[in-house]
């Protein structure tokens, strides 16, 4: 645009008949757009008509030039006006420093240019702009403004080429949907993304590359209903009853229908259902892309929501040089699950249901989905995942990744293959088959997993919800801790948490539901549950028990302060024999069970405990290398011992009960060597 100051002599007035308007604008004396209706030519507005969209428009411009009148001000003395902008894109093999590109001429003889209401702007690299005078001006001058550049390079991902990047971290590649592909950067080292020929979107997103439908486009090229969309192309093709090659530059769409004699309403009813079975056809494509849209952009939604980018991230820092989380589509696993098919389920809880999948390298999963749509930080759900998955312990369920394309966060743990303790606790066919030593084992082995998730990782883990059918068994009886899904993480310098009670009626530890203060030895309260049934076979809550009893730990307690606890036991465990290890477990049991938590021993001294009667069950010739090393880990870890049989303890009997223990440990591994 171009402010232009006029000035106008006095002259006559004008017609009084003349029109004021051109479009929107008013045009004041001294401008006008017919004889008599300005001061003289130089004030002449052309008003310009236009016929489009079924509606005329008028548009100004100046005396009979194309310069286009913008508005006019009597206040001011102004004459805004527009010119068409000067380009110059010279290629880079033809240019030629002095060729001066677009030149625009304003002849404006009558109107000097206004010195503080214009701005001159070039655009673009190395790019000179000028204006000047004619040579004829009495007053010549020129002013003008410069852009350089000085680096042309484009953005890029990383610094490797599309080949490398995807066989070093194929987690770490950023080329993520599956119709897109990778271009190596032109002027430097790095690659870019770009959806697939015939697809759109954005490639770095899973499902973020979608079909386009050419036929919806204004210039496919085909004749009238030729069009044919497939998944990333389209091409023409005449309709039934058409013959021609469907291109419109071509021959068309011919119809090769013969027209029978006297055949008029044969035909109307044909191009009837012709014409219905197209819209048919039309508006339910269209009503398909427009669903399928619409899920795009929600799974898009919900991915940024539960800390999509964040992950990814993550994942791109740190993919070479530790485990990572595997970032699921909801398509992958919908594929995983046959649609989350009531035949996949293995187990649904207060929490969600549990379902089998199968990956497409054939390796099979157990996909979490919850009920309960956590409200905690974005940052702190992202940073907890990333360290469950870095969790490696052979007695805890590996967290494999996550899909976040879903409202609540969808979780990938590895399959295990046998069920849960629960099952073979409190299934009678599978109750008898489950021996001492096994059980021994199992709990042996749950108070590692525990142990290590309290002492061990890297931020103190609570699991919140032990309990018997949140650990799995695999076929060879290996205890695997599983169901992080109401796990908190504690900061290095906290000995509790305030939080909203959650668990499970039976297992939920006393203290924690008075007080809302969440410890570890909340882990270890309904550890003791789960002890408790392995040593009885009752479970957690039973109407079958006296009112008073229905609470097993109650239950558990009571017997063993009466002296009733062989009355409880499980029969064919008490027949192998077992008394005195019997006895130290159930000890070790009604310690957990302490209603002070403070009072309890920590998940590491249940652990050496376990471990201790393990080894000494063993003939010196049974024991296995792997049970000796962890022993020898379990008696290096500083810890504080614990008295069974009394409610607390003093510092010279837990010194002297941890010695005692140590001894009697170094003395079963020195006589197993």
């Amino acid at each position: 645009m171009s402010a232009v100051i006029f000035e106008a002599a006095a002259a006559a007035e004008p017609n009084s008949s003349c029109s004021r308007r051109c479009g929107s604008l008013y045009i004041p004396y001294p401008f006008g757009t017919s004889e008599s209706c300005y001061l003289d030519p130089s004030f002449l507005i052309t008003c310009k008509s236009n016929f489009s969209s079924g509606m005329i428009t008028y548009t100004p411009f100046l005396r009979l030039g194309n310069i286009k009148v913008l508005n006019i001000s009597l206040v001011d003395g102004e004459l805004r006006v527009s010119i068409h902008i000067a380009t110059n894109c010279p290629l880079e093999s033809n240019y030629n420093a002095n060729n001066w590109g677009d030149k625009r001429l304003i002849k404006l003889r009558e109107f000097p240019i206004s010195y503080t209401k214009n701005v001159l702007t070039a655009v673009g690299c190395d790019t000179l702009g000028l204006i000047t005078s004619s040579e004829s001006s009495d007053n010549n001058y020129t002013t003008g403004c410069v852009s350089r550049c000085y680096s042309t390079k484009d953005w890029a991902i990383g610094n490797k080429t599309c080949e490398v990047a995807k066989k070093i971290n194929t987690t770490g590649y950023a080329c993520k949907a599956v119709n897109s592909e990778c271009y190596d950067s032109t002027n430097g080292p790095g690659y870019r993304c770009n959806c697939s020929p015939g697809y759109e979107g954005n490639p770095y997103l899973s499902g973020g590359c979608n079909d386009i439908d050419e036929c919806k486009t204004p210039n496919h090229g085909c004749a009238d209903n030729a069009c044919v969309n497939h998944v990333g192309s389209y091409n023409c093709s005449c309709p039934m009853g058409y013959q021609g090659d469907g291109w419109k530059n071509g021959s068309g769409c011919i119809s090769d229908i013969p027209k029978p004699s006297n055949s008029k309403n044969i035909i109307i009813a044909l191009c009837i259902s012709i014409s219905l079975s197209v819209l048919l056809l039309g508006g339910s494509s269209v009503l398909l892309g427009l669903k399928r849209r619409k899920l795009i952009k929600l799974q898009e939604k919900y991915f940024q929501q539960n800390g999509g980018l964040m992950l990814q991230e993550h994942i791109s820092n740190h993919g070479r040089s530790m485990e990572t989380t595997k970032i699921f589509s909801n398509d992958e696993l919908k594929k995983a699950t046959n649609n989350y098919d009531e035949s996949t389920v293995l187990g649904k809880g207060s929490y969600g249901t549990v379902y089998k999948g199968v990956l497409p390298d054939n390796k099979v999963v157990a996909i979490k989905k919850s009920k309960i749509c956590d409200k905690s930080p974005i940052e702190q759900f992202i940073n907890e995942v990333i360290l469950l998955t870095q969790i490696n312990h052979r007695n805890v369920v590996k967290l494999i990744g996550c899909c976040l394309e879903t409202e609540v966060p969808l979780l990938v743990y590895e399959f295990i293959t046998n069920g849960t303790l629960s099952d073979h606790i409190h299934d009678i066919s599978r109750a008898s088959s489950l021996s001492w030593e096994k059980r021994l084992k199992i709990a042996t082995e749950i108070a590692r997993a525990l142990a290590y998730l309290h002492s061990e990782t890297s931020m103190p883990i609570i699991h919140r919800d032990v309990k018997s059918t949140n650990i799995l068994l695999d076929d060879n009886h290996t205890a695997k801790v599983a169901d992080f899904g109401a796990s908190r993480l504690i900061a290095l310098d906290q000995t509790e948490i305030t939080t909203l009670v959650q668990g499970t009626l039976g297992y939920l530890d006393p203290e924690y539901f008075q007080t809302g203060q969440l410890t570890e030895k909340s882990d270890v309260y309904s550890f003791g549950v789960v002890l408790a049934e392995l040593l009885t076979g009752e479970k957690a809550i039973s109407t079958n028990r006296p009112e008073t009893y229905k609470n097993l730990a109650m239950y558990f307690v009571s017997a063993m302060k009466e002296d009733r606890l062989f009355h409880i036991l499980e029969d064919h465990i008490v027949n192998e024999g077992n008394i005195e290890p019997l006895k130290e477990v159930a000890n070790l049991a009604k310690g957990c069970l302490r209603l002070r938590g403070e009072d309890r021993p920590t998940m590491m001294e249940v652990a050496m405990e376990l471990e201790g009667l393990r080894i000494m069950e063993k003939h010196p010739s049974e024991k296995d290398n792997q049970t000796i090393e962890e022993m020898e880990y379990l008696l290096n870890t500083p810890t504080l011992s614990f008295n069974i049989d009394n409610g607390a303890s003093s510092s010279a009997s837990a010194a002297c009960g941890h010695d005692s223990m140590t001894n009697r440990l170094l003395n079963t591994l020195d006589d197993g060597r």
